[in-house]
Protein backbone atom coordinates (compact mmCIF):
# COMPACT_ATOMS: atom_id res chain seq x y z
CA UNK A 1 0.00 0.00 0.00
CA UNK A 2 1.15 3.70 -0.62
CA UNK A 3 2.39 5.37 2.48
CA UNK A 4 2.16 8.69 3.60
CA UNK A 5 5.88 8.47 3.85
CA UNK A 6 6.45 7.33 0.32
CA UNK A 7 4.11 10.29 -1.05
CA UNK A 8 6.23 13.22 0.62
CA UNK A 9 9.23 11.84 -0.27
CA UNK A 10 8.09 12.29 -3.74
CA UNK A 11 6.69 15.50 -3.56
CA UNK A 12 9.40 17.29 -1.38
CA UNK A 13 11.69 17.74 -4.29
CA UNK A 14 8.50 18.31 -6.36
CA UNK A 15 7.96 21.83 -4.21
CA UNK A 16 10.91 22.97 -4.58
CA UNK A 17 11.41 22.44 -8.34
CA UNK A 18 7.92 24.17 -8.72
CA UNK A 19 9.11 27.32 -6.48
CA UNK A 20 12.39 27.50 -8.50
CA UNK A 21 10.02 27.63 -12.09
CA UNK A 22 7.33 30.08 -10.26
CA UNK A 23 10.16 32.44 -9.31
CA UNK A 24 11.63 32.36 -12.96
CA UNK A 25 8.00 33.39 -14.67
CA UNK A 26 7.27 36.01 -12.40
CA UNK A 27 10.68 37.44 -13.30
CA UNK A 28 10.16 36.86 -16.80
CA UNK A 29 6.57 38.50 -16.20
CA UNK A 30 8.38 41.35 -13.94
CA UNK A 31 6.36 40.42 -11.28
CA UNK A 32 7.71 40.49 -7.59
CA UNK A 33 6.16 37.54 -5.80
CA UNK A 34 8.78 36.32 -3.59
CA UNK A 35 10.80 38.66 -0.75
CA UNK A 36 13.81 36.46 0.74
CA UNK A 37 12.51 37.00 4.23
CA UNK A 38 9.05 36.25 3.86
CA UNK A 39 9.96 33.06 1.68
CA UNK A 40 12.33 32.04 4.61
CA UNK A 41 9.69 32.36 7.22
CA UNK A 42 6.48 30.94 5.52
CA UNK A 43 9.10 27.34 4.79
CA UNK A 44 10.47 27.74 8.56
CA UNK A 45 6.90 27.74 9.52
CA UNK A 46 6.43 24.43 7.13
CA UNK A 47 9.46 22.79 8.52
CA UNK A 48 8.50 23.93 12.58
CA UNK A 49 4.75 22.30 11.67
CA UNK A 50 6.78 19.25 10.63
CA UNK A 51 8.66 19.18 13.27
CA UNK A 52 5.86 19.35 15.72
CA UNK A 53 4.19 16.75 13.58
CA UNK A 54 6.80 14.01 14.34
CA UNK A 55 6.01 14.40 18.17
CA UNK A 56 2.13 14.59 17.33
CA UNK A 57 1.46 12.38 14.59
CA UNK A 58 0.35 9.18 16.67
CA UNK A 59 -2.46 11.96 18.44
CA UNK A 60 -4.46 12.15 15.71
CA UNK A 61 -4.09 9.26 13.97
CA UNK A 62 -4.07 7.05 16.81
CA UNK A 63 -7.30 8.69 18.00
CA UNK A 64 -8.88 8.08 14.52
CA UNK A 65 -7.39 4.50 14.87
CA UNK A 66 -9.04 3.80 18.14
CA UNK A 67 -12.81 4.91 17.20
CA UNK A 68 -12.38 2.55 13.51
CA UNK A 69 -11.19 -0.04 15.06
CA UNK A 70 -13.76 -0.17 18.23
CA UNK A 71 -16.88 1.73 17.51
CA UNK A 72 -17.49 1.07 13.51
CA UNK A 73 -19.87 -0.84 12.94
CA UNK A 74 -18.01 -2.57 9.82
CA UNK A 75 -14.91 -1.68 8.22
CA UNK A 76 -14.31 -0.69 4.56
CA UNK A 77 -12.44 -2.62 1.77
CA UNK A 78 -9.22 -0.82 1.46
CA UNK A 79 -8.42 -3.06 -1.80
CA UNK A 80 -11.77 -0.91 -2.87
CA UNK A 81 -11.92 1.70 -5.80
CA UNK A 82 -15.22 3.05 -4.85
CA UNK A 83 -13.85 3.09 -1.07
CA UNK A 84 -10.97 5.36 -1.98
CA UNK A 85 -13.18 7.58 -4.16
CA UNK A 86 -15.87 8.07 -1.61
CA UNK A 87 -13.30 8.20 1.16
CA UNK A 88 -11.34 11.40 -0.96
CA UNK A 89 -15.24 12.83 -1.53
CA UNK A 90 -15.58 12.60 1.96
CA UNK A 91 -12.51 14.09 3.31
CA UNK A 92 -12.87 17.11 1.15
CA UNK A 93 -16.33 17.69 2.49
CA UNK A 94 -15.57 17.11 5.93
CA UNK A 95 -12.08 19.39 5.33
CA UNK A 96 -14.29 22.40 3.89
CA UNK A 97 -16.47 22.07 7.43
CA UNK A 98 -12.64 22.13 9.54
CA UNK A 99 -11.43 25.17 7.30
CA UNK A 100 -14.53 26.96 7.23
CA UNK A 101 -15.06 26.90 11.11
CA UNK A 102 -11.72 27.78 11.18
CA UNK A 103 -12.36 30.93 9.72
CA UNK A 104 -15.69 31.06 12.50
CA UNK A 105 -14.48 30.16 15.27
CA UNK A 106 -11.42 32.10 17.27
CA UNK A 107 -10.07 28.71 18.98
CA UNK A 108 -9.54 27.06 15.78
CA UNK A 109 -8.64 30.18 13.52
CA UNK A 110 -5.77 30.86 15.90
CA UNK A 111 -4.33 27.33 14.86
CA UNK A 112 -4.99 28.17 11.40
CA UNK A 113 -4.30 31.83 11.43
CA UNK A 114 -0.56 30.91 10.70
CA UNK A 115 -1.29 29.93 7.10
CA UNK A 116 -3.04 33.41 6.19
CA UNK A 117 -0.05 35.51 7.83
CA UNK A 118 1.99 35.80 5.06
CA UNK A 119 1.40 39.16 3.01
CA UNK A 120 2.34 38.02 -0.26
CA UNK A 121 0.88 35.07 -2.30
CA UNK A 122 2.73 32.17 -3.66
CA UNK A 123 3.95 28.51 -3.54
CA UNK A 124 6.02 28.91 0.01
CA UNK A 125 2.76 30.24 1.49
CA UNK A 126 1.27 26.69 0.59
CA UNK A 127 3.84 25.37 3.21
CA UNK A 128 3.41 27.76 5.78
CA UNK A 129 0.89 25.82 8.31
CA UNK A 130 0.37 25.44 11.95
CA UNK A 131 1.98 23.57 14.56
CA UNK A 132 -0.94 23.56 16.76
CA UNK A 133 -3.87 22.20 14.41
CA UNK A 134 -3.35 18.62 15.65
CA UNK A 135 -5.41 19.94 18.84
CA UNK A 136 -8.78 19.91 17.81
CA UNK A 137 -8.22 19.12 13.72
CA UNK A 138 -8.85 15.68 14.24
CA UNK A 139 -12.73 15.89 15.63
CA UNK A 140 -13.67 17.18 12.33
CA UNK A 141 -12.93 13.51 10.71
CA UNK A 142 -14.37 11.18 13.45
CA UNK A 143 -17.22 10.88 11.15
CA UNK A 144 -14.65 8.82 8.37
CA UNK A 145 -13.49 6.52 11.32
CA UNK A 146 -17.06 6.03 12.44
CA UNK A 147 -17.74 4.76 8.83
CA UNK A 148 -15.33 2.12 8.61
CA UNK A 149 -12.50 4.09 6.62
CA UNK A 150 -9.35 2.04 7.46
CA UNK A 151 -6.75 4.14 9.30
CA UNK A 152 -3.70 4.25 6.39
CA UNK A 153 -6.25 4.88 3.90
CA UNK A 154 -7.17 7.84 6.02
CA UNK A 155 -3.80 9.28 6.64
CA UNK A 156 -3.18 8.68 2.78
CA UNK A 157 -6.28 10.56 1.82
CA UNK A 158 -5.65 13.47 4.13
CA UNK A 159 -2.16 13.89 2.44
CA UNK A 160 -3.82 13.62 -1.31
CA UNK A 161 -6.22 16.54 -0.20
CA UNK A 162 -3.44 18.67 1.62
CA UNK A 163 -0.66 18.20 -1.71
CA UNK A 164 -3.58 19.33 -4.09
CA UNK A 165 -3.68 22.48 -2.32
CA UNK A 166 -0.25 22.91 -3.37
CA UNK A 167 -0.06 24.51 -6.64
CA UNK A 168 -3.33 26.98 -5.95
CA UNK A 169 -1.24 29.40 -4.22
CA UNK A 170 0.00 31.06 -6.98
CA UNK A 171 -0.40 34.08 -8.51
CA UNK A 172 1.52 33.05 -12.13
CA UNK A 173 -1.65 30.90 -13.02
CA UNK A 174 -5.06 33.09 -14.04
CA UNK A 175 -8.60 31.92 -14.56
CA UNK A 176 -9.03 28.51 -15.74
CA UNK A 177 -12.47 28.99 -17.28
CA UNK A 178 -14.97 25.95 -16.32
CA UNK A 179 -12.13 24.07 -13.71
CA UNK A 180 -12.74 27.01 -11.49
CA UNK A 181 -16.60 26.32 -11.25
CA UNK A 182 -15.91 22.82 -10.03
CA UNK A 183 -12.46 22.64 -8.57
CA UNK A 184 -10.44 24.96 -6.06
CA UNK A 185 -7.73 26.68 -8.32
CA UNK A 186 -5.17 29.61 -7.73
CA UNK A 187 -8.09 32.17 -8.64
CA UNK A 188 -10.58 30.70 -6.05
CA UNK A 189 -7.99 30.65 -3.09
CA UNK A 190 -6.29 33.46 -4.02
CA UNK A 191 -9.66 35.11 -3.15
CA UNK A 192 -9.76 32.95 0.01
CA UNK A 193 -6.47 34.79 0.85
CA UNK A 194 -7.57 38.16 0.79
CA UNK A 195 -8.84 40.62 3.41
CA UNK A 196 -10.50 42.97 1.10
CA UNK A 197 -14.44 43.41 2.24
CA UNK A 198 -15.44 41.35 -0.89
CA UNK A 199 -13.45 38.27 0.19
CA UNK A 200 -13.22 37.72 3.21
CA UNK A 201 -14.21 34.59 4.72
CA UNK A 202 -14.80 32.79 1.39
CA UNK A 203 -13.85 29.87 -0.83
CA UNK A 204 -13.16 27.26 2.18
CA UNK A 205 -12.66 24.30 -0.37
CA UNK A 206 -9.70 21.66 -0.37
CA UNK A 207 -10.08 19.99 -3.78
CA UNK A 208 -13.72 20.71 -4.54
CA UNK A 209 -15.14 24.43 -4.74
CA UNK A 210 -18.57 22.72 -5.59
CA UNK A 211 -19.29 22.89 -1.59
CA UNK A 212 -18.60 26.11 -1.38
CA UNK A 213 -21.37 26.62 -4.07
CA UNK A 214 -23.56 24.59 -2.44
CA UNK A 215 -23.16 26.08 1.01
CA UNK A 216 -23.08 29.83 -0.37
CA UNK A 217 -19.63 30.51 0.45
CA UNK A 218 -18.48 30.92 -3.07
CA UNK A 219 -17.11 34.40 -4.58
CA UNK A 220 -15.36 34.91 -7.70
CA UNK A 221 -11.99 36.36 -8.19
CA UNK A 222 -12.97 40.13 -9.50
CA UNK A 223 -10.27 41.70 -11.40
CA UNK A 224 -11.32 45.19 -10.30
CA UNK A 225 -10.56 44.68 -6.83
CA UNK A 226 -7.18 42.31 -7.05
CA UNK A 227 -7.26 40.37 -3.21
CA UNK A 228 -4.41 41.86 -0.75
CA UNK A 229 -3.14 39.21 1.14
CA UNK A 230 -2.95 38.52 5.26
CA UNK A 231 -4.97 39.08 7.83
CA UNK A 232 -6.47 41.88 9.75
CA UNK A 233 -4.35 41.73 12.20
CA UNK A 234 -0.89 41.43 10.66
CA UNK A 235 1.63 39.64 12.40
CA UNK A 236 4.26 41.67 12.00
CA UNK A 237 7.51 39.37 13.07
CA UNK A 238 9.33 37.03 11.38
CA UNK A 239 9.29 34.89 14.71
CA UNK A 240 8.10 31.48 13.98
CA UNK A 241 6.98 31.08 17.54
CA UNK A 242 5.34 33.83 18.06
CA UNK A 243 3.30 32.89 14.33
CA UNK A 244 2.00 30.12 16.16
CA UNK A 245 0.89 31.69 19.50
CA UNK A 246 -0.11 35.15 18.00
CA UNK A 247 -4.16 34.53 18.90
CA UNK A 248 -3.39 32.38 21.48
CA UNK A 249 -2.10 34.81 23.52
CA UNK A 250 -4.43 37.56 22.66
CA UNK A 251 -7.53 35.56 23.94
CA UNK A 252 -5.68 34.19 27.18
CA UNK A 253 -5.61 38.20 27.64
CA UNK A 254 -9.02 38.90 26.72
CA UNK A 255 -10.36 35.62 28.22
CA UNK A 256 -8.04 36.90 31.89
CA UNK A 257 -9.28 40.52 31.67
CA UNK A 258 -13.70 39.79 31.02
CA UNK A 259 -15.55 40.98 34.04
CA UNK A 260 -17.85 38.34 33.21
CA UNK A 261 -17.56 34.29 33.27
CA UNK A 262 -19.60 33.74 29.78
CA UNK A 263 -17.47 36.33 28.03
CA UNK A 264 -14.48 34.58 29.34
CA UNK A 265 -15.75 31.13 27.40
CA UNK A 266 -17.08 33.29 24.22
CA UNK A 267 -13.82 34.61 23.70
CA UNK A 268 -12.57 31.01 22.63
CA UNK A 269 -15.86 30.31 20.79
CA UNK A 270 -17.26 32.98 19.20
CA UNK A 271 -16.05 34.86 15.85
CA UNK A 272 -12.55 35.91 15.25
CA UNK A 273 -11.74 39.59 15.82
CA UNK A 274 -14.66 39.38 18.69
CA UNK A 275 -13.86 40.97 21.94
CA UNK A 276 -16.01 41.81 25.48
CA UNK A 277 -17.37 45.09 25.43
CA UNK A 278 -15.50 45.97 28.59
CA UNK A 279 -12.12 44.49 27.32
CA UNK A 280 -12.16 46.15 23.74
CA UNK A 281 -13.33 49.46 26.10
CA UNK A 282 -10.25 49.06 28.19
CA UNK A 283 -7.92 47.53 25.89
CA UNK A 284 -8.82 49.05 22.35
CA UNK A 285 -6.75 47.81 19.42
CA UNK A 286 -6.15 50.20 16.66
CA UNK A 287 -8.88 49.81 13.77
CA UNK A 288 -7.67 47.62 10.36
CA UNK A 289 -6.07 49.72 7.58
CA UNK A 290 -6.07 47.81 4.30
CA UNK A 291 -3.38 50.20 3.03
CA UNK A 292 -1.21 49.83 5.53
CA UNK A 293 2.28 48.70 4.08
CA UNK A 294 3.54 45.07 3.99
CA UNK A 295 5.80 44.24 7.23
CA UNK A 296 9.55 44.28 5.56
CA UNK A 297 12.36 45.53 8.01
CA UNK A 298 15.65 46.85 6.46
CA UNK A 299 18.35 44.47 6.46
CA UNK A 300 21.36 44.80 4.40
CA UNK A 301 22.33 42.75 1.67
CA UNK A 302 24.79 40.81 3.34
CA UNK A 303 22.53 39.68 6.66
CA UNK A 304 19.60 38.80 3.88
CA UNK A 305 22.42 36.32 1.98
CA UNK A 306 23.60 35.25 5.68
CA UNK A 307 20.18 34.64 6.47
CA UNK A 308 19.36 32.64 3.04
CA UNK A 309 22.50 30.32 3.33
CA UNK A 310 22.01 29.64 7.23
CA UNK A 311 18.30 28.87 6.73
CA UNK A 312 19.34 26.48 3.50
CA UNK A 313 21.61 24.59 6.16
CA UNK A 314 18.92 24.12 8.41
CA UNK A 315 16.49 23.41 5.96
CA UNK A 316 18.91 19.99 5.08
CA UNK A 317 19.18 19.63 8.80
CA UNK A 318 15.31 20.00 9.28
CA UNK A 319 15.32 17.20 6.31
CA UNK A 320 17.75 15.05 8.45
CA UNK A 321 15.62 15.21 11.43
CA UNK A 322 12.36 13.91 9.86
CA UNK A 323 14.40 10.55 8.79
CA UNK A 324 16.26 10.14 11.82
CA UNK A 325 13.72 11.40 14.63
CA UNK A 326 11.51 8.72 14.55
CA UNK A 327 14.41 6.10 15.45
CA UNK A 328 15.84 8.33 18.09
CA UNK A 329 15.18 7.80 21.87
CA UNK A 330 12.73 10.70 23.31
CA UNK A 331 14.89 12.93 24.72
CA UNK A 332 17.26 13.03 21.74
CA UNK A 333 14.73 13.90 19.66
CA UNK A 334 13.13 16.10 21.50
CA UNK A 335 16.95 17.90 21.81
CA UNK A 336 17.37 17.94 18.12
CA UNK A 337 13.83 19.71 17.36
CA UNK A 338 14.73 22.49 20.14
CA UNK A 339 17.98 23.30 18.70
CA UNK A 340 16.20 23.17 15.00
CA UNK A 341 13.64 25.85 16.77
CA UNK A 342 15.90 27.65 18.47
CA UNK A 343 17.62 28.16 14.90
CA UNK A 344 14.54 29.39 13.05
CA UNK A 345 13.90 31.71 16.13
CA UNK A 346 17.68 32.98 16.04
CA UNK A 347 17.15 33.56 12.19
CA UNK A 348 13.78 35.40 12.86
CA UNK A 349 15.47 37.45 15.29
CA UNK A 350 18.04 38.25 12.52
CA UNK A 351 16.13 38.88 9.79
CA UNK A 352 14.04 41.52 12.00
CA UNK A 353 16.94 43.71 12.10
CA UNK A 354 17.17 43.05 15.93
CA UNK A 355 20.60 42.81 17.75
CA UNK A 356 19.04 39.60 20.12
CA UNK A 357 18.99 38.08 16.40
CA UNK A 358 23.17 38.67 16.05
CA UNK A 359 23.83 37.20 19.62
CA UNK A 360 21.26 34.24 19.42
CA UNK A 361 22.64 33.08 16.17
CA UNK A 362 26.54 33.87 17.28
CA UNK A 363 25.64 31.43 20.37
CA UNK A 364 24.25 28.93 17.84
CA UNK A 365 27.21 28.69 14.62
CA UNK A 366 29.56 29.41 17.21
CA UNK A 367 28.47 26.46 20.45
CA UNK A 368 27.30 24.34 17.27
CA UNK A 369 31.15 24.03 15.94
CA UNK A 370 32.36 24.19 19.32
CA UNK A 371 30.30 21.27 20.87
CA UNK A 372 30.21 18.91 17.60
CA UNK A 373 34.25 19.43 17.15
CA UNK A 374 34.68 18.49 21.35
CA UNK A 375 31.85 15.23 21.08
CA UNK A 376 32.70 14.32 17.40
CA UNK A 377 29.20 14.00 17.51
CA UNK A 378 25.54 14.96 15.45
CA UNK A 379 22.57 14.33 16.69
CA UNK A 380 21.21 10.73 15.76
CA UNK A 381 24.65 9.90 14.67
CA UNK A 382 26.62 8.43 18.05
CA UNK A 383 29.24 7.41 15.83
CA UNK A 384 29.85 9.71 13.02
CA UNK A 385 32.01 9.71 10.02
CA UNK A 386 35.08 11.80 10.75
CA UNK A 387 34.30 13.93 7.20
CA UNK A 388 30.99 14.84 8.92
CA UNK A 389 32.26 15.75 11.72
CA UNK A 390 34.79 17.93 10.24
CA UNK A 391 32.10 18.96 7.50
CA UNK A 392 30.01 20.53 10.26
CA UNK A 393 32.12 22.15 12.26
CA UNK A 394 33.69 24.26 8.88
CA UNK A 395 30.30 25.38 8.37
CA UNK A 396 29.00 26.28 11.71
CA UNK A 397 32.56 27.93 12.27
CA UNK A 398 32.23 29.64 9.08
CA UNK A 399 28.77 31.00 10.15
CA UNK A 400 30.10 32.33 13.13
CA UNK A 401 33.15 34.65 11.50
CA UNK A 402 30.37 35.51 8.94
CA UNK A 403 28.09 36.43 11.81
CA UNK A 404 31.06 38.49 13.67
CA UNK A 405 32.11 40.08 10.23
CA UNK A 406 28.05 41.22 9.52
CA UNK A 407 27.83 42.40 13.35
CA UNK A 408 30.96 44.24 12.67
CA UNK A 409 29.65 46.11 9.52
CA UNK A 410 26.17 46.63 11.21
CA UNK A 411 27.67 48.60 14.00
CA UNK A 412 29.68 50.34 11.67
CA UNK A 413 26.57 51.50 9.35
CA UNK A 414 24.42 52.16 12.54
CA UNK A 415 26.91 54.62 13.52
CA UNK A 416 27.30 56.32 10.60
CA UNK A 417 23.79 56.77 10.32
CA UNK A 418 23.66 58.42 13.55
CA UNK A 419 26.37 60.58 12.32
CA UNK A 420 24.89 61.57 9.57
CA UNK A 421 21.15 62.62 11.19
CA UNK A 422 22.69 64.05 14.10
Amino acid sequence: MITPERIMAWAIPGFFVLIGIELLVAKWRGREVYHSSDAINSLGLGMLSQIVGVFTKLFAIGIYGWFATHLAPWHLPANSAWVWISALLLYDLLYYWLHRLGHEVNVLWAAHVVHHQSERYNLTTALRQTGSGFLLGWLFYLPMALLGYPTEMFAVIALIDLLYQFWVHTEVIGRLGWFDRVFCSPSNHRAHHAVNDRYLDRNYGGILIVWDRLFGTFIEENDEDPPIYGTRSPLQSWNPLWANLEVYWPMLQDSWHARHWPDKLRVWIKPPGWRPADVAARFPKPAFDIAHARYNPPISRALRLYGLAQFALLLLMGTNFLDVAPKLPLPQAATYALYLIYGLCALGFLLEGRRIGIWLELLRTAGTALGVALSGRWFGMPHADARVVALVVVLAGLGAVAMLGIAGYEHRRTDAMRSVTG
